[in-house]
């Protein structure tokens, strides 16, 4: 288990974006003998194989002895996770501070992200075909990155205000540097001062310039994330617990992968899946609401002996099982009333089955089989693996979603499997090493059914 705890805070420390996390499973998967699949001609049974998506994307599959019709083992997880990102044009100065114009993505609560200390990760691709990586706040001798607020002496209007308006989108943007003004710029005329504002940015952009060769218009074609600054850490004098930034829903894309790299396919060919933008609805090129997923299976069932046919890529879609490897919200005693506590998932209780997730009438569900979740208990008790039965929280208190009803569209088995989360979409997120071996062991012996 400790080896496993540790090479999981390794993953959630250096795969703090989608292209981290893709880049992270291609060096591990191909450690373990995986190949891209424009290396494949063909492929057959124990072939090892992965295809990824503009490097935000993979599917890696093990190719079983049995008919790809019959269908296929899937492990199903999302990679991004709640952050802020830099818009296109982000650079300003207002006052000799330079700031950082940010858009947040996915559910959080705005507030969270003040005053603590942030990292920013990302690349910058130039017209000339160069990608620049980059990576400042994770390293001890980096600097860090901040979003300011107002002190409590001249907060008493601020205080008044609901939880949502305390902070605006608008007003979530990161201080980049400042300079101070000069006693010669303090005297001068509001003409001059004019004339020589954005020293602050200026000296900025010399900085992007001398580091990394960047260019203020560079800026328009960057994927620059803001994400907290800093290693995952244990929780709790005991250790049991881990805390660290994007458990979700990284905790269940790590297990699933871990799962994968440590189990053989039999006759059924065994899949790992990390998408992109489950957080904003799954859209986008990245998404499990695109056709990624099933062009993935389409070019691996080119290469099977039997060729390719439209119906054997349905046949074996509608024929699989899956699990939506993704975290449930953990039961929090200081906050008891939002839960129905005979179905809420606790901390150190286990793999988390969610027959259905959507809001409130089940909307947005895909609500699985009892037939499919009779067998998967049978697979769990039988491994020894801990599991509970939960839902998010009470019926009419919210709701959320996953990606189970995109891949139940296709016809398949499907329900949602993963980590109870305390803290779900903070800057810092709370699970339980218990959980997560048991999602690990979990994973490995529904890749046998």
């Amino acid at each position: 288990m400790q080896d496993l705890i540790s090479n999981y805070k390794h993953f959630l420390d250096n795969g703090k974006t989608e292209r981290e996390c893709v880049s992270q499973i291609i060096k591990g998967a191909r450690e373990q003998g995986y190949k891209d699949i424009s290396e494949y001609k063909t492929l057959k049974a124990g072939d090892k194989v992965y295809v990824q998506k503009m490097n935000k994307a993979i599917a890696l599959f093990e190719i079983g002895t049995g008919n790809i019709e019959d269908g296929l083992n899937i492990l199903g997880a999302h990679i991004d996770s709640p952050r802020l990102d830099a818009k296109q044009s982000p650079l300003y100065e207002k006052d000799f501070i330079t700031y950082l114009n940010t858009h947040y993505y996915g559910g959080i609560k705005k507030y969270q992200w003040v005053t603590i200390p942030l990292a920013i990760h990302g690349v910058v691709c130039k017209t000339d075909g160069t990608t620049v990586n980059i990576s400042i706040g994770e390293d001890a001798s980096d600097p860090v990155f901040c979003i300011s607020d107002i002190l409590p002496h001249l907060a008493q209007e601020q205080m008044k205000k609901t939880g949502t308006e305390i902070i605006k989108g608008e007003d979530l943007d990161v201080i980049f540097g400042s300079i101070a003004p000069s006693k010669k710029e303090e005297k001068d005329s509001d003409d001059k001062k004019k004339e020589e504002k954005n020293t602050s940015k200026k000296a900025i952009l010399a900085l992007l310039k001398e580091k990394y060769n960047i260019e203020e218009k560079d800026l328009e074609s960057a994927e620059l994330e803001i994400v907290p600054a800093g290693a995952s850490r244990d929780c709790g004098l005991d250790r049991s617990l881990v805390l660290g930034y994007g458990q979700d829903d990284r905790s269940c894309a790590f297990t699933s992968f871990a799962a994968m790299m440590d189990s053989k396919a039999a006759s059924r060919t065994n899949c790992c899946l990390c998408v992109d933008k489950e957080e904003i609805g799954s859209v986008g090129a990245t998404g499990m609401g695109s056709h990624v997923f099933e062009n993935a299976l389409a070019e691996i069932i080119a290469r099977l002996p039997e060729g390719y046919s439209d119906l054997t890529l349905r046949r074996a879609l509608a024929n699989s099982n899956m699990l939506s490897s993704d975290v449930n919200a953990a039961y929090d005693p200081l906050n008891a009333g939002l839960y129905d506590k005979d179905n809420a998932s606790f901390l150190g209780g286990g793999l988390v089955f969610n027959k259905y997730t959507g809001s409130r009438g089940k909307s947005g569900a895909s609500d699985a089989n009892p037939e499919f979740i009779a067998k998967l208990r049978g697979c769990m008790n039988k491994a020894n693996v801990r599991y509970q039965m939960a839902e998010l929280g009470k019926v009419d208190q919210g709701g959320g979603g996953t990606i189970a009803y995109l891949a139940a569209k296709y016809g398949m088995n499907v329900i949602d499997a993963g980590v109870p989360v305390l803290s779900m979409h903070a800057p810092w997120e709370i699970t339980a090493r218990a959980d997560l071996e048991h999602a690990y062991n979990g994973y490995k012996a529904f890749l046998t059914l």
